[in-house]
């Protein structure tokens, strides 16, 4: 039978280990949201894409304009709002921009979507709404992936530490 004060031991490892865990964790999640390089951790807002003058004169002749990506993401709830600087009308998907104006398009659900296009040598312009990424999600992140994490560090930290009973570690002093 493994005595209270073994008990004891093993609880304060398994705490410290889940600490750590809970930091590493973290640590990781946000290295990674930051490696992105897509700010999703924010509410939903107007995006203004704008189409240069020239545009159709570039694309006609199988340029891209330096300005338009070939795709962009957004968050649930974003407005996409297309202006159009060209001399001539463009559209992207159901939008058609007039020469010297705009068009709006509201983006409400997650999807990866592929549309036709007048402003891009490729005629595709990519959308990619993800929804946002919240506290609320981070933490749920944390709470998935800490204690699984702290387990298994757990159980490598028996084998490669195994912690001796009390009486053990006074024995080992006394005989020295």
């Amino acid at each position: 039978m493994i005595s209270s004060q073994l008990l004891i031991q093993y609880a304060l490892r398994f705490l410290l280990i889940l600490v750590l865990s809970v930091v590493a964790v973290w640590l990781v999640s946000e290295a990674g949201l930051m490696l992105q390089n897509e700010n999703t951790a924010r509410a939903p807002q107007e995006v203004i894409l704008t189409i240069p003058a020239g545009t159709a004169a570039r694309v006609a002749a199988g340029e891209d304009p330096p300005s338009i990506p070939d795709e962009m993401t957004f968050v649930v709830g974003d407005t996409l709002v297309v202006v159009n600087n060209d001399v001539e009308t463009h559209t992207l998907g159901p939008l058609v921009v007039p020469a010297n104006g705009s068009a709006n398009m509201r983006l409400d659900e997650a999807d990866n979507i592929a549309l036709a296009c007048s402003f891009n040598s490729s005629r595709y312009f990519g959308l990619n709404v993800k929804l946002p990424t919240t506290l609320r999600t981070r933490l749920l992140g944390i709470a998935f992936a800490a204690p699984p994490t702290a387990v298994m560090l757990f159980v490598y930290s028996l084998i490669v530490f195994p912690v001796k009973p009390a009486a053990a570690v006074a024995a080992g002093k006394s005989g020295s």
